[in-house]
This record gives structure tokens, C-alpha cells and sequence, in this order.
């Protein structure tokens, strides 16, 4: 055959009308079990695939949802297949659009808007509340990570002053007390990090030995970060990362200076991303479920299309500390 195959080619070869294989192919109700076999064997006999731009065109509703993410981050590559396959689940398609070091959150937004998504799923977005809150009177928002103070925009994230909290304790209750932390950059989700660690040193009492060193979300704002506290003469006992590909970096920065991990100093990330659970890094982090976040945000953009939800919706979700290799009881001075 010349031309690609068509539904009607499909049906032809099967004896039946094209409404019942397009039944068959979208998984739909209706035709026997042997019609089926027929159907799914004719279409691959035949080579037939389906033409989604077309069907997509034909129907009232498109049934994409639009995914900003950061194509630099391994967390966000997690969430994006948790998010692929819930929105397989229940029967939407995913556009991503991504951020680079050349292209801002404005341009891949308006990317998703040109593709006509239903709705947009922001993962970490930084921009401000209002602007949002705008986006959100346009099409359903749902900022995941982030929260997000104004409008309808839906949020879902998890408690990061808890994820912070938790990585304090644990080190304070390893000895440390000289603890940094290592700062994530300008954007909401790092401002809510270092404001999470300054209040956790204060409820410690450990508020003469708060540090921020700045960083961002790269491994080498964290190997700069790591150069500055390895040479300094108070250099900590331990520190906490804003988020995982920093503390990849601090620790990198760390043994090329020649101090042990964790044994001269102990190191925290953020997100228990792919990176931190490689064996020669086994980084203890923060875990922020991936998994639920996806399943809470495709919910929740589903309620606002299918189920006519108004009202605005935040899930808040525990982190919880992951303990790996990264992290020991402070050495005494002196102690050999």
C-alpha cells in the first residue's frame, strides 16, 4: 500500500464500520471480545497508526496538559514520568515545555498556551503570585513545589521547612553544631529552604552559628560553595544543601581539598533525586515523593476540567529524610 492506512482500510479489511475500530483502538466499550482481536490484528497486519493531530482536532476537548520543567534537573525528570504516567491513567496526553539557560518560565509557558494545553502543570515556577494568579484566570494552574499565595491557582508541594527541619535534627543529633547551609539561589523554592534552615538553627539554639554560603541548583554552584567553606579557617562540621545537584558539588569541592566525607565533614542534599542514590555518592537528602506530588497535580488539574471544580485546592505533603553515607557524628577537636 502507497499511501499510509486508514481507519477505513482497518475496518474494510474486518467487515465492520470505522466507529467500532476507532472503539477498539481508544480501549472504549462496546465491541465483542472477537471483534477486538480482529480489529488490533487487522490494524497490524495493516501497519496502521493512529493520526493524534487529527483526532485530537476532531474532538471538542484536546485533553493535553502542559509541563513546565527544568530540563537541568534530575528531580523534575522524576516527576515528569510519575506525571506521564498518571496522565496516561487517565486518558490526557502531556506537552513539555522546558527551561534552559536561554529560554525564561514566560517563554515556555506561552508555548503550552500556543499548543492549546487544557491546563498547566508549573513545576518550581518563579514567578510572581499575581502573575500566576493571571495565568490562572486564563486556564487551569497547578504550581507544583511552589506555593503560591494568590488567585485560583491549585498548588501542590510538600513542607519544606519540615524537609529542612528534619536534616537539622539529624545532624544535631549527631554532635554537629556548626552546621551551613548552602542557599539555592533567587527562586521561591530556595527562599523557603534558607528560611526554613534559619528558623530550624533558632529553634536549636543555634542561632550564633547560623551560615549561608550562596549557591543555586547546579554542581557547580555547589563546588564554589564548597571551595569557600574548605578553605576558610571556621570551617563547619556539616552542611545542608538547598537541593541535590548543589551538594553533588560540595562534596566534589570537598575531597579534591582533601577532606573526608563524612568523616572530616558531613553533607545534606534536597529532593533524594537519581544523583543522590548512585553508590559513590549515597547522598543523604530530603525525599519529596515524587509519586504523590504527580498524582495530587494531575488530580487536580482533572477536578478543574472534567469535574468542574472551582474552588482553589493546596496539597501540602511530609518530606522525609533518606540516610545514606554522607552523613557521621561530629568528630571531637583532638580526637584521633
Amino acid at each position: 500500500m502507497d499511501q499510509r492506512p486508514r481507519l477505513d482500510d482497518v475496518a474494510a479489511r474486518v467487515g465492520v464500520s470505522t466507529a467500532s475500530v476507532s472503539l477498539v483502538l481508544r480501549g472504549a466499550p462496546g465491541p465483542s471480545a472477537e471483534t477486538r482481536r480482529r480489529v488490533l490484528e487487522a490494524a497490524a497486519e495493516l501497519g496502521y497508526r493512529a493520526d493524534r493531530t487529527a483526532s485530537l482536532l476532531a474532538r471538542r476537548r484536546r485533553h493535553l496538559l502542559g509541563v513546565m520543567l527544568d530540563i537541568r534537573s534530575a528531580f523534575h525528570a522524576e516527576l515528569v514520568e510519575e506525571i506521564q504516567a498518571e496522565a496516561d491513567r487517565v486518558g490526557y496526553e502531556v506537552v513539555l515545555s522546558t527551561l534552559t539557560r536561554h529560554r525564561d518560565e514566560s517563554r515556555a509557558v506561552e508555548t503550552l498556551l500556543d499548543f492549546r494545553c487544557e491546563a498547566l502543570l508549573l513545576l518550581g515556577p518563579d514567578a510572581a503570585d499575581q502573575r500566576l494568579a493571571a495565568l490562572a484566570a486564563q486556564v487551569p494552574v497547578v504550581s507544583i513545589g511552589r506555593r503560591v499565595a494568590a488567585g485560583d491557582v491549585d498548588v501542590v508541594r510538600t513542607a519544606d521547612h519540615i524537609g529542612v527541619s528534619e536534616a537539622l535534627d539529624h545532624l544535631i543529633g549527631f554532635g554537629h553544631r556548626r552546621i551551613a547551609f548552602v542557599d539555592g539561589g533567587r527562586g521561591v523554592v530556595a527562599a523557603a529552604r534558607r528560611r526554613g534552615y534559619r528558623d530550624g538553627m533558632r529553634r536549636a539554639g543555634l542561632a550564633g552559628e547560623i551560615r549561608i554560603v550562596p549557591g543555586d541548583h547546579t554542581e557547580e554552584g555547589g563546588m564554589r560553595a564548597g571551595r569557600q567553606l574548605a578553605a576558610g579557617r571556621d570551617r563547619p562540621s556539616a552542611v545542608v544543601a538547598s537541593n541535590d545537584r548543589c551538594a553533588v558539588g560540595l562534596m566534589d569541592a570537598f575531597l579534591r581539598a582533601g577532606l573526608a566525607v563524612p568523616g572530616e565533614i558531613s553533607i545534606i542534599g534536597y529532593d533524594d533525586s537519581t544523583l543522590a542514590r548512585l553508590a559513590h555518592i549515597d547522598l543523604t537528602t530530603v525525599n519529596q515523593d515524587p509519586a504523590a506530588q504527580a498524582a495530587h497535580a494531575v488530580l487536580a488539574a482533572v477536578q478543574r476540567l472534567d469535574e468542574g471544580r472551582k474552588q482553589r485546592m493546596e496539597v501540602v505533603l511530609n518530606p522525609r529524610l533518606v540516610l545514606r553515607a554522607s552523613t557521621a557524628r561530629v568528630v571531637p577537636e583532638g580526637a584521633s
